[in-house]
């Protein structure tokens, strides 16, 4: 058994047990799509949910992509961040959407080939019934191969049934189908000219062509529908232009290829594809009905959520900010002020050197005391050995003694002066001080 044959067999013995349940071919396909719809619905479903919440994302792409423009690297990395925080796949709806094309190409194969997929019939049996059909004057060998023969052998089959009864008991799995459905033989493929091979005067001439035309008309228009519908309940899509565009290429490709395949494939394809196309209109319109509802009430969450993130980052901007003010105010005044101070500490102690030096100027010449500084460093200790120097001292010893006195005297005089400012000074240092100690004592930085 080779893999195509591994693949096919879950599909064909479906059709099979629908068939022998149903013994109508058109109405076990019908119930093949919605079987297998069933079984794919909670995939696609799925699929569909996650789509559905991404369009919901776009008007936040759009935000990020014009926050983040001219930085592909941050708006991919928001647009990943996004995504996960949502739970959002953007590639889990690609491959379930293949599934009903995957399904179609496996249906294909198992109505082209009834006898050895559906009725599992090995080469040997299905020669078996070839040269029967062959012996009997009611097939004849083509020259040309022919895709569709075990079909044409099936539809022989059931035609002469009554003849081969020796065959059915021979080969137990060969089974008689009958591929009639509404008058129409849906093992046949319909035909874009049959009006130029038919007899209008005979109904039952024209009529079934005319049916089996109808089936690829109907299911490339159910297609387009299908996908009308799918775009109209879900408004959110995304705005960008190229996959708009794409979207409408797919809108249009789909009914062609659906078109195609129903004018070369045997009808009961088309058959499928018709039914395919109206449940998933359903589905569509049942799953958007239900998840919108859900989508809504996230979307009222997450417009909460990103609100009071955005609350949070002002809240923590302003505080940045406020630190930010407050450091400075704390650091640049501080510092200028400790600057000035030192500035005024040494403009003070110049005023006061000067005003000492002025004072006492003053004040000696209001003693009287006007000779100049004695040479002498005890000049003020008239008990010291030394004097106040002066030229003539031996031989004016009168003038000597003068001097020494005069010097004394300016002495005890700079000295009461010195005492004086000194105390200014200390009175200056400890003011500073004070206000030093208060200044820390607020809190503020120096």
């Amino acid at each position: 058994m080779s893999f195509s044959d591994i693949v096919t067999y879950p599909f064909a013995m479906l059709l099979l047990w629908l068939y022998n349940i149903t013994v109508n071919y058109g109405v076990a396909i019908i119930l093949f799509a919605i079987v297998l719809k069933f079984i794919f619905l909670p995939f696609q479903a799925k699929s569909k949910f996650s789509m559905m919440r991404m369009s919901r994302l776009t008007p936040y792409m759009k935000e990020l992509e014009k926050k983040h423009q001219g930085n592909q690297q941050k708006y991919q990395e928001e647009v990943a961040r996004l995504y996960r925080e949502e739970h959002v796949n953007p590639m889990s709806g690609c491959l379930w959407n293949l599934v009903p094309i995957v399904v179609l190409f496996m249906l294909y194969r198992v109505i082209r080939l009834p006898l050895s997929n559906m009725m599992r019939l090995t080469t040997d049996q299905v020669n078996t019934v070839t040269d029967k059909l062959v012996s009997l004057g009611l097939y004849t060998v083509p020259a040309k191969q022919d895709a569709y023969v075990e079909i044409t052998l099936a539809n022989l089959v059931h035609k002469n049934a009554d003849k081969l009864g020796d065959l059915f008991q021979s080969i137990p799995r060969l089974v008689d189908i009958n591929f009639q459905f509404l008058g129409l033989d849906l093992g046949q493929r319909p035909q874009w000219n049959f009006f130029s091979n038919v007899d209008w005067s005979q109904t039952s001439s024209w009529l079934p062509a005319f049916g089996l035309f109808l089936i690829p008309i109907v299911s490339g228009l159910l297609s387009y529908f299908s996908m009308k519908v799918s775009m109209a309940t879900n408004p959110q899509g995304s705005t960008d232009p190229q996959q708009q565009a794409s979207m409408k290429s797919m809108m249009l490709m789909m009914p062609v290829m659906s078109i195609w395949f129903g004018f070369i494939m045997p009808a009961g394809l088309g058959v499928y594809w018709i039914a395919n196309s109206l449940l998933a209109m359903i589905q569509e319109i049942i799953l958007n009905k239900k998840y919108n509802a859900i989508l809504d009430v996230e979307d009222a969450d997450r417009r909460q959520r990103l609100k009071a993130r955005e609350e949070e980052l002002e809240k923590k901007r302003l505080e940045t900010e406020k630190l930010r003010a407050a450091s400075a105010t704390e650091r640049n005044p501080n510092t200028s002020k400790k600057k000035l101070q030192t500035v005024q500490k040494t403009q003070d102690e110049t005023r006061l050197a000067a005003e000492r030096a002025a004072e006492k100027e003053s004040r000696r010449k209001k003693a009287g005391i006007t000779n100049a500084k004695p040479d002498s460093q005890v000049g003020s200790r008239v008990y010291a050995r030394g004097r106040a120097y002066v030229a003539d001292r031996f031989t004016n010893p009168d003038g000597a003694a003068e001097a020494t006195l005069a010097a004394a005297a300016r002495s005890e005089l700079d000295a009461e002066i010195d005492a004086e400012y000194d105390e200014k000074v200390r009175q200056a240092d400890a003011a500073a001080a004070e206000n030093t100690a208060e200044d820390a004592g607020t809190g503020e930085t120096e």
